[in-house]
């Protein structure tokens, strides 16, 4: 559909990935092996239901009818034999001739189950698509549930090469920032790596994908705008697309000119993308997120060939603001090893390391006084730069998850006393741009017990520096 020299399409897409790898840029391929495009009974024979039909699918036992885990009416027998056989030359095919640089598995979770969609303890496909030496050092990504409702985040292999869409992360962030009480310990797992799905087995976190938002589901935009999905123009009468979307439309259903709900709405995309971007794993961005695209409320927009589901490039003008803000949080992330960790936080030892030694600390609103209860809505936590193999600076996170009300934080002294530093005020999501993101160099001191005023649903981000 892309090319423009019918015939030509493999050499087309292998210029693409060559020109992309020049502006050092990887390829990671979205590839369905769930289901076929056959559908399920009333779907065409095209090829693997004329060639095997009992080979290839999962049939009930007694009445021949193709199980459905995927959501498509047909599920593919990921691990037969020659199923299998077919899956690994499709891959290799991908990585020898097209130099594609990792898979995302959709449904990944149908790739381990057996003939009668039972599950396996050690799926064969699953183990020899992470030993394979031809993908060797490829990334391999599971979205790791089914459409029958196997959820296996965290759990989807025991081979540390199986990196995961961390769904617990997105969920997690979206209640907390929806103002929902009992979240912040979840909070507080997820920013640190989510160490409770992927310490074991050798895992590290960049095992956990961390993602608010997909091509599945509302867009950043709708998650602030809408409470209620609205797919009626898909054509099924408002049935499909998940009905549990954490969501919060911030006042009102759907566009709006008040401006103290379009105020709310920014600062809360800017403060999910400064969690996004500054907690341990591997952040995933949505296309069109940094500036605002809407779908309009429909979160299951793939039938839509037409300006719901278009992005829209004008956006990027409308909103430069926000783009920006994305801008500038993807520099900050990659300019500080200490959100990008090779390990899990270690926990601290209080009669053997002195306080400024902690890896990470905890707060509510006061230094030393963390704040676990059903009730607490308020996050802060401090990176400590100066215990990493290549020092960094400190940032001190604080976050607010009340939906109406300012709270204060005192700010703590920055950790290692050993070190002359202050605090600089770098973000703060209640601030409106320019002033939402600042230089460090350009950046307010902040004195130690100093307090700090956090909008509702927004954060503050201060950065240690030398004196």
């Amino acid at each position: 559909g892309y090319c423009s020299d019918i015939g030509n399409q493999s050499r087309e897409f292998r210029d693409m990935v060559k020109a992309l790898h020049r502006a050092g840029i990887e390829v990671i391929l979205d590839i369905v092996f769930n289901h076929t495009g056959e559908g399920g009974m009333n779907g065409p024979v095209t090829s693997f239901r004329g060639i095997d039909n009992t080979i290839y699918y999962l049939l009930d036992p007694l009445s021949r009818e193709y199980l459905n885990f995927s959501g498509c009416g047909n599920t593919f027998n990921c691990n037969h034999p020659i199923v299998r056989n077919l899956i690994m030359n499709v891959l290799r095919w991908w990585v020898v001739e097209m130099h594609v640089d990792g898979f995302r598995f959709d449904l990944a979770s149908v790739l381990g189950r057996d003939q009668h969609g039972h599950v396996l303890p050690n799926p064969p496909v699953v183990e020899q698509i992470a030993e394979d030496p031809v993908l060797a050092d490829v990334k391999i990504i599971a979205e790791a549930w089914d459409a029958a409702g196997l959820y296996q985040v965290g759990s989807f292999s025991t081979h540390h090469r199986w990196a995961e869409w961390n769904g617990r992360f997105r969920d997690d962030v979206r209640a907390f920032m929806c103002g929902y009480p009992g979240k912040v310990s979840a909070m507080a797992t997820r920013v640190s790596g989510s160490s409770d799905l992927y310490r074991n087995g050798g895992k590290r976190p960049c095992n956990s994908i961390n993602f608010i938002t997909s091509h599945d589901g509302f867009t950043l935009a709708d998650l602030v705008s809408y409470n209620e999905k609205h797919n009626l123009a898909n054509g099924e009468e408002n049935r499909d697309g998940d009905n549990n979307n954490i969501s919060w439309n911030s006042g009102v259903e759907g566009d709006t000119a008040d401006p103290l709900i379009v105020a709310l709405r920014s600062r809360r995309m800017r403060t999910m993308a400064v969690i996004l971007f500054l907690s341990q794993g591997v952040p995933m961005l949505v296309a069109g997120d940094e500036f605002g695209r809407s779908q309009g409320g429909n979160n299951n927009a793939w039938c839509q060939d037409n300006e719901t589901s278009w992005v829209d490039w004008r956006l990027l003008k409308k909103n430069r603001a926000q783009f920006q803000f994305f801008r500038q949080l993807i520099a900050l992330r990659r300019a500080h090893p200490v959100f990008r960790r090779h390990n899990f936080f270690s926990p601290p030892h209080p009669e053997n390391d002195p306080p400024h030694r902690y890896e990470i600390i905890w707060q509510s609103l006061e230094p030393g006084r963390q704040d676990w209860s059903e009730e607490c809505r308020t996050l802060a936590f401090i990176l400590n730069g100066s215990v990493l193999e290549e020092e960094d600076d400190d940032f001190l996170v604080m976050l607010n998850g009340h939906r109406d009300q300012k709270l204060t934080f005192t700010v703590p002294a920055p950790p290692d006393p050993h070190r002359t530093r202050v605090w600089k005020k770098i973000i703060s999501t209640g601030n409106v741009s320019p002033g939402d993101f600042v230089a460090e160099d350009a950046a307010l001191t902040v004195a130690a017990g100093a307090r700090v005023a956090v909008e509702p649903l927004a954060c503050v981000v201060l950065q240690s520096k030398r004196r």
